[in-house]
């Protein structure tokens, strides 16, 4: 709703002349109305407006191929992002002309990367933008076959549309899809592929390039020029997240290999390091009410940190650690309790408090090799979890661990994207079709 708001006060001159005629008074309450209907129900960055993948919405708990779909739309390549929907669009990223198969994977200099702009109502495609690869680029083969060549998911702030293709660069384009601008971040190429998803934050863009440029950047959001670079990370596929404080401020986290950083979001100066985990990490930075979550790396590994310190605050800040986390999805925080599925299917469920295991349970999930990829999601009490070839698992939320449904829907292709909860429906996306299921 916010970027139908937008389009039509700024391109439609009878709509314009009509507004000039409504008092101002009443005309600013219906635009903060109307906008925060639409933001409220828009999911637009991955794990939704503020990136804690809940929603007060209620959608299925139970489907089948054949129940509760109410669309089902072919995509013109493969994928592994996540959706994002602003008032009845939809919006995620493809690519294709090389890639398709392990064994045949074409020409690597065909390779397109393109956002795809679809209708909420009945999943048809509105428009299409390509972009072709810049090369080098790593070929298809090994983990890069597990996931292709667009695991970022997008961003938007209601007026314009932020994509990271890795080393082919961040690209900005209108709600109808003209190019706005197009910055590349880094030259770096890794046989894991690219992965960490752009946030905005203010006017500005700010994306993990750890892999491309060993750097955390940001760009001006209206013309791409870069403001600041925070250099030396390494080793890390996580998503960062700009922290509320408990005394009003704010402050970028940044997890990595080794370390995490607390920075200024408008400057890249740093304020607070501390000891991180010892290897690689992937999940997204989870944060509630001033304690940030961070997790990943082999042996896997979870930190808990007071947020908002000075220097070096291993020692003060680092509240407790615990093993046995998810090394690529999300955990997902609720009522004092972090939930997450891990690639070998396990689900899980700590006290925020303290790290403590609450549950552990095998998940009956088949397929080869990892079982699980995507974040969990939350939805009218209830965990939504995706696996990568055996359906979506439905939880309780809550300390008990009782699994409530295993949906499948007959579809052979590869679902790595975490969910979205739009409208009153589930929004799942594989590496061929993106469904909407709601009734």
């Amino acid at each position: 709703m916010f970027g139908i708001i937008q389009e039509s006060t700024s391109n439609d001159f009878q709509k314009d002349k009509a507004v000039q005629r409504t008092p101002s008074k009443l005309l600013s309450l219906v635009f903060v109305v109307s906008t925060a209907i639409g933001l409220a129900a828009d999911w637009p960055r991955f794990r939704g407006l503020d990136a804690v993948g809940v929603s007060d919405q209620t959608v299925p708990g139970q489907w089948s191929d054949s129940e509760d779909i109410l669309w089902k739309t072919p995509l013109p390549g493969r994928g592994a992002s996540s959706p994002i929907t602003l008032g009845d669009r939809i919006f995620l990223t493809y690519y294709s002309g090389y890639g398709m198969n392990e064994d045949d994977p074409g020409t690597l200099q065909n390779l397109t990367r393109h956002l795809i702009c679809i209708d909420r109502a009945n999943g048809s495609v509105v428009w299409q933008k390509a972009a072709k690869a810049l090369m080098p680029e790593q070929e298809y083969r090994g983990f890069v076959a597990l996931h292709g060549y667009t695991s970022s998911t997008p961003a938007s702030d209601g007026e314009a549309i932020y994509v990271y293709y890795g080393r082919s660069g961040v690209y900005a384009y209108r709600l109808d899809g003209e190019e706005l601008w197009h910055t590349v971040l880094g030259e770096g190429l890794h046989i894991w592929g690219s992965g960490s998803s752009p946030i905005v934050h203010g006017n500005l863009v700010i994306v993990n390039a750890a892999v491309e440029g060993e750097a955390v950047v940001a760009l001006d959001k209206r013309t791409g020029k870069e403001v600041w670079r925070v250099e030396g990370v390494q080793e890390s596929w996580s998503t960062p997240l700009v922290v509320n404080l408990p005394d009003g401020g704010e402050e970028l986290v940044v997890n990595m290999r080794g370390k995490v950083l607390g920075i200024d979001p408008a400057t890249g100066r740093e304020r607070w390091h501390c000891t991180g985990i010892k290897s690689y990490v992937c999940p997204a930075v989870v944060a509630h009410e001033g304690v940030v979550y961070i997790s990943g790396g082999r042996p896997p590994e979870m930190l808990a940190i007071r947020a908002g310190g000075q220097g070096d605050v291993t020692d003060s800040h680092v509240l407790w650690t615990r093993k046995k986390t998810a090394i690529v999805g999300t955990p997902l925080y609720h009522d004092g309790h972090l939930y997450w599925i891990n690639r070998q299917a396990i689900a899980s469920c700590a006290k925020a408090s303290d790290g403590e295991t609450i549950y552990e349970e095998r998940l009956d999930v088949g397929g080869r090799g990892d079982k699980v990829y995507a974040s969990l999601v939350l939805a009218g009490g209830k965990l939504y979890g995706v696996s990568r070839q055996d359906g979506t698992v439905v939880l309780d939320a809550g300390p008990e661990f009782n699994l409530v449904e295993h949906n499948r829907l007959g579809d052979e292709s590869i679902f790595n994207a975490t969910p979205v909860v739009s409208g009153g429906a589930l929004l799942v996306r594989s590496d061929q079709y993106l469904y909407c299921i709601g009734r």
